[in-house]
């Protein structure tokens, strides 16, 4: 670790505050937009029209919120530095018909978010959280946050080869999860959640929810050197974004207009109204173009010299599987963000984008680190590209390094979400 950066220990215990209290996207976008608002910024409605004041200003839509700081003296051409993040992490989500059960066994129906790592929501406590919708169109949350579901795994005695041949797990059998004992009654989870919600069975039209793991974030280590918890892909990025938001909006010279853009549905393809493949991003810069007086030209101008940091978590190199990741790349925990290179546009980064993210990492002192993925294991891919081709902006991948990506407890440094914030930062401020 660089000696110019000392280690905030309170950044990371505030990032495991931001997890406990972020079990859907949902809550995620409520728990940011709070925090928002106490520092000072305002939300605006999409359907509202929109003047060119400045001052911080925020959109919500469902589980996705786009924020950004309009400083004086900026004009219609003024260009965006943009943080782009996710709040969707893979999981288990509840079927629209949910009862189901057998053999005396009352179970949860579920479909598989994303691509989840099966094995770690076996023997799991786990609660349920999201959003259910009224007959008048209000959302309301939900956060059951207490052990009610649980998906078991079989007895290695009734499958005695488990620890030789592997676990083979069926997604349609073997992931329901289990909650109670006794007959199935229809209607029985959806009137258990409205009653936790504090809201009316019966006016209950519609539901997004989801298991996540009851287990609270924590240090982990002889020294406390790494932090274990849920959904750090990608709350992590979302809460460092939001942190540098905040910090570039207290700034005197800033040249640029900084934006945090946190969308829904990253692990599933992006594509929905609050994917970074829909319109949403798009709308809202060039709304605040407009609102500042600006034209199609100036639209096009603020473009161009736009950058984006699509941040993501990336692979730490795993000590037990060391042959998986490329051998001249190892990144590890408490090194400082990477950089993430893919020429095959799984990541968006290029040369130039290399300087901007080098030159925002010297400027707040932090080490940067590359990853690159092994040429026989196929590399996953980001908001990156999406964002760089929908809108013509110059984007950069870059992230945190972890360990466990996609599984229900996922591991990390414990300094490195204090190390990726300056960056964003020292990025943002420009």
């Amino acid at each position: 670790m660089s000696s110019a950066h000392r280690f905030d220990r309170g950044h990371t215990d505030d990032l495991m505050t931001f997890l406990a209290a972020s079990p859907s996207p949902y809550h995620a976008v409520a728990g940011t937009a709070e925090r928002l608002e106490k520092a000072g910024f305002r939300q605006v409605a999409e359907t509202d029209a929109w003047d060119g004041t400045t001052g911080g200003k925020y959109v919500t839509r469902g589980g996705a919120i786009i924020a950004w700081y309009v400083p004086e003296g900026a004009g219609p051409a003024t260009p965006f530095r943009i943080v782009g993040a996710h709040t969707d992490s893979p999981n288990l989500r509840v079927k629209p018909l949910p009862d189901t059960g057998a053999h005396g066994w009352r179970q949860v129906a579920v479909e598989l978010y994303g691509g989840t790592l099966l094995n770690t929501w076996l023997d799991r406590d786990l609660g349920l959280s999201g959003r259910l919708t009224l007959r008048d169109g209000s959302h309301h949350l939900v956060n059951v946050d207490r052990p009610l579901l649980r998906v078991p795994q079989l007895a290695v005695h009734l499958d005695r080869g488990v620890n030789q041949d592997g676990l083979k797990l069926d997604k349609q059998r073997h992931m329901t999860p289990v909650w109670g004992l006794g007959e199935v009654g229809e209607g029985d989870l959806i009137r258990f959640v409205a009653e936790e919600a504090g809201v009316a069975a019966e006016e209950v039209a519609g539901w997004d929810l989801m298991t996540h793991s009851v287990e609270a974030p924590a240090y982990l280590g002889r020294d406390r050197e790494l932090l274990a918890g849920p959904r750090m892909d990608n709350l992590l990025s979302v809460h460092a974004g939001l942190a540098a938001l905040i910090a570039a909006s207290a700034s005197a010279n800033l040249s640029y207009i900084p934006v945090l853009a946190a969308f829904d549905h990253e692990e599933n393809g992006s594509q929905s109204d609050t994917g970074a493949e829909g319109p949403l991003l798009g709308n809202v810069l060039e709304r605040s173009v407009f609102a500042r007086g600006g034209a199609y030209e100036d639209r096009a101008r603020a473009f161009a010299g736009t950058v984006c940091l699509s941040s993501d978590t990336g692979h730490a190199v795993h000590p037990n599987y060391s042959e998986r990741h490329e051998p001249g790349h190892h990144p590890m925990p408490n090194g400082g963000p990477i950089l993430k290179v893919n020429v095959n546009q799984r990541y968006a980064t290029d040369g130039g984008g290399r300087a901007v993210f080098a030159a925002a990492c010297e400027r707040a002192g932090v080490p940067m680190q590359h990853f690159v993925s092994n040429n026989a294991v196929a590399c996953g891919t980001t908001i990156g590209p999406i964002t760089a081709a929908r809108h013509g902006i110059s984007t950069v991948d870059i992230g945190v390094a972890i360990l466990s990506m996609h599984s229900a407890r996922e591991l990390c440094g414990a300094e490195d979400p204090h190390l990726l914030a300056s960056a964003l930062t020292a990025f943002l401020e420009g």
